[in-house]
């Protein structure tokens, strides 16, 4: 390996000089944390300050290779080739199941190992490369408005430790003396949106709400999790950013936890400091700031002046080294500069990656992360139904499927794949219908043309076309890549993917770079065979520019900005059965890129008609719609209507969609209507007129097939919210107000669309049996819990017991109710289990007070309330906590 190549070249330099000369961090019998301060006294101040920032340089010298800190693992190896799909988080968080999250985790570790291993045998050091991975996000979806609460486990603090808690440990390991890999606790503290605005804001929030709400993930994860990373947030907190301030990184983190990993900063946070926030005008000033306050690594480059900062005396040499001693004390207990035999998971095959057993989890995962909203006897549908119309933009959209931060599956299943392959002996009519929202697909040039029309040359047996892909804005020299593309149709996130191709030894990494990040060509070439007879549209919808040619003839100019407000297609007439020559060039500038090259066939009718034409043909229509990460999510550059920056503006479903829905179910055809999103959804008119709703989330590479198990009865669907359905946006205090006051579950006082904790199931549960060991106790001792769970209904299902506290008006105590347990319990019909909780009020109903400034527990009446969501009480019994005793 590359690390273990750099390492001898050392132990032979050290070794020339003499057995005195071998430095201690190359002994491994030494302690890693001695090991790692003597690397860095070994270190000039500018190497030293190399380190701290995420691209760190090699030093040849010391046989330190280059290493970049930053990777993405939310749920699943991202932006790294290919890899497992999980559900996003708030998919995840439905399922209330954290022994599922942890076996996610630990597959996603997997990946990471099994590629970081073959990454250092093609001697890549790059980003998305490393085993350092910027995951889970346990910020508080306070507000359904932010475009990330996708990325989140919810609303609720205690759902949010427990899923959190699991994926740390599942990605980090269990392995006495080495790490798996770095988990990341992210965004150190208060960070939940807008969007927009998020690098100059300032928060100002009681201690009761930052204690109460949005610290105790942190927490737990710091304390129970042995979290190894923690990412400080954009967020200025009292007026001082995050990166900077004393108060939460010293006071609070590595103070009063005790915290003893190391801290980054979000990308370019420190550099806002004096960029955007201008609270100093340098960035040597600016990169003081943090470092002082315990930023230990800065995601971007602003660090560098800490050279400068050192020489004015803005920050000491000694603060340096400690900083840089915490980062190379995670490379070594990462193994990094050990022999490989030593540490448990080099050996981990690239054959790990999107292995069978791991997208069989995958699948699993996704099956209990569907929530049934609404069924008024339709579902499940019969596997005998003869036709199906599938209407909707999410359908056939592998983004609905994946959300962001996400795993790259090989072979991703829509949700209209998977219908398809639950009933194959159904007629099954796919019609898109309407636009994502209003704007979103640009030019409508009809469908991409699928494969088995293209093929690359006269007699060829495969299907696609050609292409060349091309360095620079052109096509000239020889191409970086060729292969066959079986569809033009691409959304390059961050340039062409081609890590996968380096990993196999395909391209070199120095070819992959001409293809990610900057400007590149692509010329496909081949043959188009239409299926019928007639006038075609033919054409193509790019965010670039690009020229379209049939039989040598150009039919399409679009390479200037003028020519994009052109019609956006051509028609032509074509021969069913002949082979007519087709050409595509694109040319792409900067940052994301998409290209697809589709048509409209003869006679074909406008979308939104034949969806209508479907839907009045089919024995049951499918509607699938939501949202895509493409237009919720982080901080984005594009605005559709109801949409600001990648936040929402309006919870309802986009009026296009809306449309559409209305008049399917004015059909009078049997509607079932599956969503797809990141967080809540404002539902009224659906929750009222269409008879059945499927909440799917971004349900990941094997979503379709979870779908279809759920529509057809192949699983029970027991997801639960993680988050509250509000009726709209009235129903919220402002999105900018950090309160808590009126929101979640916790705080709102008004009758939601559908509650935390909502679900409903194919069968029934009873509960009977409540037994509290204590009715009166004090804070610390531990109350056990126990109650019946049966299944009363004809099908095995899965049951959510949730467990609630309520203060019987108890002085101090602001939230309505506090989610204190949960269990996922599967039951056969008629099968009845006890289910168990062990509680003490310390954990279960603790409120910071501002006057002593620690946790206190309130001695008074609360109710201990269970049922399966917060709205469903079915039983509930009332204890005393008999004093009201300080806690730290």
């Amino acid at each position: 390996m590359a690390i273990a190549a750099a390492l001898t070249l050392a132990c032979l330099q050290a070794a020339a000089a003499g057995p005195a000369a071998t430095p201690d961090y190359l002994d491994t019998r030494l302690s890693f944390r001695t090991r790692a301060a003597d690397l860095v006294a070994q270190m000039t101040l500018a190497e030293k300050v190399g380190q701290m920032q995420n691209a760190a340089p090699a030093i040849p010298r010391l046989g330190v290779p280059a290493y970049d800190w930053w990777s993405e693992g939310l749920h699943g190896v991202a932006r790294a080739g290919k890899a497992t799909s999980f559900p996003q988080a708030i998919g995840m968080a439905a399922t209330f199941d954290p022994a599922l999250v942890h076996a996610e985790a630990t597959a996603i570790s997997d990946e990471a190992r099994a590629k970081y291993n073959r990454f250092q045998q093609r001697g890549m050091h790059g980003r998305y490369q490393g085993l350092t991975f910027w995951a889970p996000v346990i910020n508080i979806d306070r507000d359904p408005r932010w475009g990330r609460g996708q990325e989140t486990f919810g609303e609720d603090p205690y759902l949010t430790s427990r899923m959190g808690v699991a994926f740390v440990e599942g990605l980090q390991g269990t392995d006495p003396r080495y790490r798996k890999v770095d988990a990341t606790a992210k965004h150190f503290a208060l960070y939940s949106g807008p969007e927009s605005g998020r690098h100059h804001r300032n928060i100002d929030v009681s201690d009761e709400d930052l204690y109460d709400t949005y610290l105790p993930a942190f927490q737990a994860l710091v304390h129970t999790g042995k979290v190894a990373a923690v990412m400080a947030s954009y967020s200025s907190v009292d007026g001082t950013p995050a990166v900077a301030n004393h108060r939460l990184l010293q006071g609070i983190l590595r103070g009063a936890w005790g915290y003893q990993g190391y801290v980054v900063s979000d990308c370019d946070a420190v550099g806002d400091i004096y960029q955007t926030r201008k609270l100093v005008p340098t960035a040597a000033q600016a990169s003081a700031l943090a470092a002082n306050a315990g930023t230990d690594l800065d995601c971007g480059d602003t660090y560098a002046a800490l050279v400068q900062a050192v020489h004015a005396g803005k920050v000491s040499e000694q603060t340096i080294d400690a900083e840089v001693t915490r980062l190379m004390l995670a490379r070594f207990q990462l193994g990094m500069f050990d022999p490989p035999a030593e540490v448990p998971w080099s050996k981990l095959p690239y054959s790990v990656v999107e292995s069978p057993p791991h997208v069989a989890l995958a699948r699993r995962a996704a099956d209990e992360s569907m929530v049934l909203l609404k069924n008024a006897g339709v579902l499940p549908l019969s596997t005998t139904v003869h036709r199906i119309a599938v209407i909707g933009p999410t359908a056939d959209s592998v983004p609905a499927l994946l959300g962001d931060y996400h795993g790259t599956p090989a072979h991703p299943v829509t949700i209209l794949d998977g219908i398809r392959d639950a009933v194959p002996g159904a007629t099954v009519t796919y019609v898109k219908g309407a636009e994502l929202v209003a704007g979103f697909d640009g030019p409508d040039v009809g469908t991409v043309v699928p494969a088995q029309y293209l093929r690359p040359a006269p007699g060829s047996d495969a299907h696609g076309l050609d292409a060349e892909y091309f360095h620079g804005a052109g096509f000239s020299g020889t191409p970086v890549l060729t292969r066959v593309d079986p569809e033009v149709d691409f959304n390059w996130v961050y340039g062409v993917r081609t890590v996968d191709l380096v990993a196999e030894g395909t391209l070199s990494e120095a070819q992959a770079k001409k293809l990610s990040g900057g400007p590149f060509a692509v010329r496909w070439n081949g043959l188009l065979t239409p299926p019928v007879t007639g006038r075609y549209e033919l054409g193509a919808a790019a965010n670039s520019g690009f020229r379209l040619y049939l039989d040598g003839r150009l039919v399409l100019d679009r390479m200037d900005a003028a020519s994009k407000l052109a019609k956006p297609g051509a028609y032509v007439d074509l021969v069913a059965g002949r082979a007519y020559r087709v050409r595509l060039e694109y040319v792409h500038g900067e940052g994301n890129a998409s290209v697809r090259l589709a048509w409209r066939l003869p006679g074909a009718k406008p979308p939104f008609e034949a969806a209508l034409a479907a839907a009045r043909k089919a024995d049951v229509v499918i509607f699938v719609g939501g949202l895509t990460a493409q237009i919720e999510g982080e901080e984005m550059p594009v605005r559709y209507p109801g949409f600001d920056g990648g936040d929402r503006t309006d919870l309802r479903l986009p009026a296009t969609q809306q449309k559409l829905l209305e008049a399917v179910q004015a059909t009078g055809k049997p509607v079932v209507l599956v969503l797809t999103g990141g967080s809540a959804l404002a539902l009224d008119w659906a929750k009222q007129h269409v008879p059945a709703i499927l909440m799917a989330w971004y349900p990941g590479g094997q979503g379709g097939h979870a779908v279809a198990d759920a529509l057809f009865g192949k699983i029970d669907p027991a997801g639960r919210l993680p988050v509250t359905f509000y009726t709209g946006v009235a129903q919220l205090p402002p999105f900018d107000d950090y309160a808590m006051a009126g929101r979640t579950y916790r705080y709102f006082k008004g009758q939601p669309l559908f509650p935390f904790g909502y679900g409903l199931s194919y069968t029934t549960f009873a509960y009977s049996g409540l037994h509290l060991s204590h009715i009166a106790l004090a804070p610390n001792e531990s109350l056990r819990v126990s109650v019946n769970v049966r299944n009363t209904g004809r099908v095995a299902g899965d049951e959510v017991v949730q467990l609630y506290v309520h203060a019987d008006g108890v002085p101090g105590i602001r939230a309505v109710k506090t989610l204190a347990g949960f269990r996922r319990v599967a039951l056969a019909p008629g099968q009845q289990r006890e289910v168990s909780f062990d509680l003490t009020p310390l954990a279960a109903v603790r409120h910071y007070d501002p006057a002593t400034h620690a946790y206190v527990v309130p001695a008074g009446r609360y109710t201990l309330q269970v049922g399966g969501s917060s709205a469903d009480v079915r039983l509930q019994q009332a204890f005393t906590v008999r004093d009201r005793a300080p806690q730290g």
